[in-house]
């Protein structure tokens, strides 16, 4: 009995040791496994997912970035424990929903045709398209390099596309780039009024909210024969024409030119069909030698050169200044040179005249060759000005020069190019004097005259250039001006704190709609009329409605706007324009209005920086004693502010003729 005890008891505790040995083998097991596994992941980048053992199961947990990333996660644990004992409780990252891609169009075309590249939304018409691009290409190429995706409109695709396709019309050489709200449009044109004509055709015709840019560009004109002409005499330092092959050598004639005496704003186009490439070279050492001899003119015919030097310079400051320039130009160039001799009175000098008004009317007169020539004349000048436009009488003289036909005719081509002016032809020079709306003018007359009368020819050239003569800017009128500062105030009504002069806070609208409307009209003298209705003392209104054109005066200054031309003045209730015994009577008698007060501008001369000015010279020449008064034009051209729109002071009478403008004040006093 007691031995069966005892082997009870051993085999009992031999169970418990196994048990014992047994389970602290399993827990090495899994603390191994789970280290294993956990190096394995960490060092193959997949350090997301937690590891945790359960006897011989491998418990892998955590969020995945990516299903692709949690499939290469198994794989590594896989090839560590077998694949019956990993439990997988990953989950993966929730992808979010797929964004609409940037859809974008662009567009080139050229005279080879049109190619379309990009992304356009799935819905588009792209036959319609086609067909559509193909019409402007008369005969050229359309490529579709067009993607599709089929995701929603954005907002602002539609308006930007249909935008695109119809500039492309009338762009033949250009870029356009199409996003949602967003249009980019680069092109070339073929002279700067096309390329100012686009500019604004393109800012007219832009829609509501969308992002327009625009780079449109003119190519250099061509410029034949290349001139130059340079003068300094009593009225300054000066040219009649400059040209330039490139922005460097403008700098280089430029700089010659103000170290030569010349101010201001000068002008030098920069063009093609230089004739050498020493042109910047070759002018500046003429503009210099101009300058050091105090008076002179120097004209650049492409490599012609004449130097015309009065004879106020002494002759070896004339011998000096010719002998650097023969040693020092360039080969190709070739220099004549003449030096003036002290005249001698004449009794008589022959010349011929034209003239041309404000109206266009063109007055001749003066000596001709003989019959024919003044034929010639008068039907040149019919042709070119009118027939109802040309007036005045020529007389014939056997002994002029040969080529005063040549001189005549090439005199009144340039009289075309100015809106008023005067020329006159004499044996020894030509002169041309008057205003232009074309910066370009005097350039352009130069190089005609030069071109048809030699590079030695004397010409007295003075033209200035009206900025708003200038069809390409398109200017407005003084009377355009008042209409559209008033044409503002039929939309737009400023108001005033009761019984004050102050603009109150809804007022800062329409002022900043007049500060804009008053653009480009800060030349002429506009009036800016202050009225009230008829309560209240009679001085007290007349205070009051001063008050308050100065206060509209102030805030247009106080926004940056020139108002060195308006003036301000109160009328009180003495001009009526409706019943003051209604409500609605004196709240439209409670107004300011914008008063034109002279049709001429007071600054007609201002200059871009492209354009060439020089002083006026006088309109007509007072003829040498002895000479006809039949040889001379009639009168002088009428500028006169009496042949201008005129309006009476506005105290002058209630009834004065004016412009109406709509209400502004619509508050009580």
């Amino acid at each position: 009995m007691r031995s069966k005890i005892l082997t009870a008891t051993a085999f009992g505790a031999a169970l418990v040791c196994a048990a014992l040995v047994a389970g602290g083998s399993a827990t090495v097991i899994e603390k191994r496994t789970q280290s294993e596994v956990r190096v394995a992941l960490e060092t193959s980048g997949h350090g997301w997912a937690k590891v945790a053992t359960d006897g011989l199961q491998v418990q892998i947990s955590g969020t995945a970035p990516s299903e692709a990333e949690r499939l290469r996660t198994m794989a590594v644990v896989s090839g560590i424990v077998d694949a019956t004992r990993i439990r997988d409780n990953t989950d993966v990252t929730k992808i979010a929903d797929l964004t609409a891609p940037d859809f974008s169009l662009e567009i080139l075309r050229n005279d080879d045709g049109i190619s379309l590249i990009g992304l356009v939304p799935s819905s588009t018409d792209r036959k319609a398209l086609m067909d559509e691009v193909a019409s402007f290409t008369q005969g050229g190429e359309v490529v579709d390099m067009l993607d599709e995706a089929d995701y929603p409109v954005p907002v602002g695709w539609n308006t930007a596309y249909q935008f695109a396709v119809d500039t492309l019309a009338s762009l033949p050489h250009s870029k356009i780039s199409v996003e949602a709200g967003k249009v980019s449009v680069t092109a070339i044109t073929s002279s700067k009024r096309e390329k100012s004509d686009i500019e604004t055709a393109l800012t007219r015709r832009k829609p509501d909210g969308l992002d327009l840019s625009y780079n449109i560009s003119a190519p250099r004109p061509v410029i034949t024969p290349f001139t130059l002409r340079f003068i300094k005499d009593e009225q300054g330092a000066r040219f009649d024409a400059c040209s330039a092959d490139t922005d460097r050598a403008k700098t280089k004639i430029l700089a010659a030119a103000k170290a030569a005496g010349a101010s201001g704003d000068l002008g030098c186009t920069v063009g093609m069909g230089v004739p050498s490439t020493d042109w910047a070279d070759a002018t500046a050492m003429g503009i210099a030698a101009i300058g050091q001899m105090g008076a002179g003119t120097i004209t650049y015919s492409d490599t012609d050169i004449a130097l015309d030097v009065p004879a106020s310079v002494s002759n070896d400051a004339f011998d000096q200044a010719v002998a650097d320039l023969e040693t020092n130009l360039p080969d190709v160039f070739s220099l004549q040179s003449v030096h003036e001799k002290p005249k001698q009175e004449q009794a008589q000098i022959a010349q011929f005249s034209a003239s041309r008004d404000a109206s266009g009317k063109i007055k001749i007169g003066g000596r001709v060759k003989d019959a024919t020539q003044r034929d010639m004349i008068e039907n040149y000048a019919r042709a070119q000005f009118g027939s109802k436009g040309v007036s005045g009488s020529t007389r014939v003289d056997d002994a002029l020069p040969a080529d005063w036909g040549v001189r005549t005719m090439a005199g009144l081509a340039a009289l075309d190019q100015l809106n008023t002016g005067q020329i006159t032809v004499r044996p020894d020079i030509l002169r041309v004097s008057g205003i232009s709306g074309n910066a370009q003018a005097s350039d352009e007359i130069s190089r005609s005259l030069s071109k048809a009368l030699g590079e030695a020819a004397r010409i007295d050239l003075s033209v200035r250039y009206d900025r708003r003569l200038d069809p390409v800017l398109g200017l407005p009128s003084g009377t355009e001006c008042a209409t559209r500062l008033n044409n503002v105030l039929a939309s737009q009504k400023i108001t005033f704190e009761p019984g004050s002069a102050k603009i109150d806070a809804d007022g800062a609208t329409p002022i900043a709609a007049l500060a804009k409307a008053y653009q480009n009209c800060e030349d002429y003298k506009l009036e800016v009329d202050g009225h009230t209705d008829s309560q209240g003392r009679d001085q007290m209104n007349l205070s009051l409605s001063q008050d308050r054109a100065n206060a509209v005066l102030q805030a247009l200054a106080d926004r940056g706007v020139s108002v060195r031309n308006l003036t301000a003045k109160g009328f009180g209730e003495t001009q009526p324009i409706a019943d003051n015994g209604t409500e609605a009577g004196r709240e439209a008698n409670r107004r300011i209005e914008f008063t034109l007060l002279d049709e001429q501008p007071l600054d007609t001369g201002e200059t871009l920086p492209e354009a060439t000015a020089t002083a006026t010279a006088p309109i007509v020449e007072e003829a040498a004693e002895g000479e006809a008064q039949a040889d001379q034009v009639g009168g002088t051209q009428d500028t006169s502010a009496d042949a201008a729109v005129s309006v009476a002071p506005a105290a002058q009478s209630p009834a004065k003729p004016k412009l109406r403008p709509a209400d502004l004040d619509t508050s009580k006093k």
